[in-house]
């Protein structure tokens, strides 16, 4: 199979005025995946902070939550022109859906509710559209130090492991890591290991897990710092064995970490900080997946919420919400460096980037 010449590239975005949002709703792009440079497709207009977004296993249908809402939207992708069609909207039985994610299986999509401390799991039907929530739980446990950003419990993501078989939920209220799996029978959610404690204070935001190794990393949003595990692909359990800061040990100042991903052939990882404005880019030991710092990337705008690398690695692609751009960076695969290329996207708001070869 020869490398597309293009992606379909699909950029949520924040939108509500309590936000101060600029956003003017859900973006579709075509991107060049030999220059990087994007052309505008469609804009689905009149949508509340369409904030994060998830294909289904087949590509052919496109989700996204609202953000400080309380429902999930499907839509359709046109095979030809990759435009979006809106399908249904759901429900998400909870305040404030930030991401979600569709099992192996394609018949369920998990969503975490940040504010009322829940995770929600709702049937996905061939036409693409989606059934009223099936099974709620909610996360309960010690919260963290933090009075303002730990008051209670916070779901920030639900992340299958590589084998599909795991959710890892990271709980930015009680500084901890739950993993479930979803019983198929019962189409319910169903505690598979036993929770993992993270530093006090901590504050852990998203997981990413190693393409080939048995390690998962988690960025820690409060105290800017990262977490490898390792990860029992037999029971889903995590164990803690290095923790490092996502800073430079000369910047003194305030900032909050936010996404985090493992380049595809599991050389390098990334991590946005807003705040220091920048992207970390680590370097993963192949025999025991620790990680030792390269380099700090200024992101080239502010509060670089997301960041995503195009499904070829040649680009990273960062979501700079408050000055409302998509900055465009070549990848080395082979150094790890990400350097500038001068692109950059004008976008409201931006937060959350999917891309889709186009066939």
């Amino acid at each position: 199979m020869t490398d597309p010449q293009s992606y379909l590239t699909y950029v949520g975005a924040r939108t509500s005025r309590e936000r101060y949002a600029r956003g003017n709703g859900l973006n579709v792009y075509r991107v060049d995946a030999e220059t990087g440079a994007w052309t505008h497709l469609q804009l689905v207009p009149d949508l509340v902070n369409p904030s994060f977004l998830a294909f289904d296993r087949t590509q052919r249908f496109l989700y996204t939550v609202h953000g400080d809402s309380t429902e999930i939207s499907a839509f359709a992708i046109d095979p030809e022109t990759g435009e979006l069609r809106f399908v249904n909207r759901q429900s998400t039985e909870g305040k404030n859906p930030v991401h979600l994610a569709v099992d192996p299986t394609n018949r369920f999509v998990v969503v975490a509710n940040h504010v009322t401390s829940t995770i929600a799991l709702l049937p996905r039907h061939d036409d693409g559209s989606l059934g009223a929530a099936v099974d709620l739980v909610t996360l309960e446990g010690r919260i963290g130090p933090h009075r303002v950003e730990q008051p209670f419990a916070k779901p920030h993501q639900v992340e299958f492991d590589p084998s599909g078989r795991f959710i890892v939920v990271p709980d930015k209220g009680l500084d901890r890591l739950f993993t479930y799996r979803i019983d198929p029978e019962t189409a319910k959610l169903l505690p598979a290991a036993p929770q993992v404690k993270a530093r006090e204070g901590a504050g852990p935001r998203h997981v990413a897990f190693h393409p080939q190794g048995p390690w998962a990393y988690v960025i820690n949003e409060l105290d800017s710092t990262v977490t490898a595990y390792r990860f029992d692909r037999g029971t889903g359990a995590l164990q803690p064995f290095q923790l490092l800061s996502a800073l430079p040990d000369s910047f003194a100042g305030n900032s909050r970490a936010s996404e985090i991903a493992v380049s595809a052939d599991g050389r390098f990882l990334f991590v946005s900080n807003r705040g220091h404005d920048s992207i970390a880019v680590f370097a993963v030991e192949a025999a025991s997946g620790r990680l030792s710092p390269k380099a700090w990337q200024a992101s080239e705008g502010r509060t670089p919420r997301f960041f995503a690398l195009d499904p070829a690695q040649r680009f990273l692609h960062v979501a700079n919400e408050d000055s409302d751009t998509i900055v465009t960076f070549r990848f080395d695969a082979a150094s790890g460096e990400v350097r500038p290329t001068g692109q950059s996207q004008r976008v409201g708001s931006p937060v959350c980037i999917v891309f889709k070869p186009v066939a």
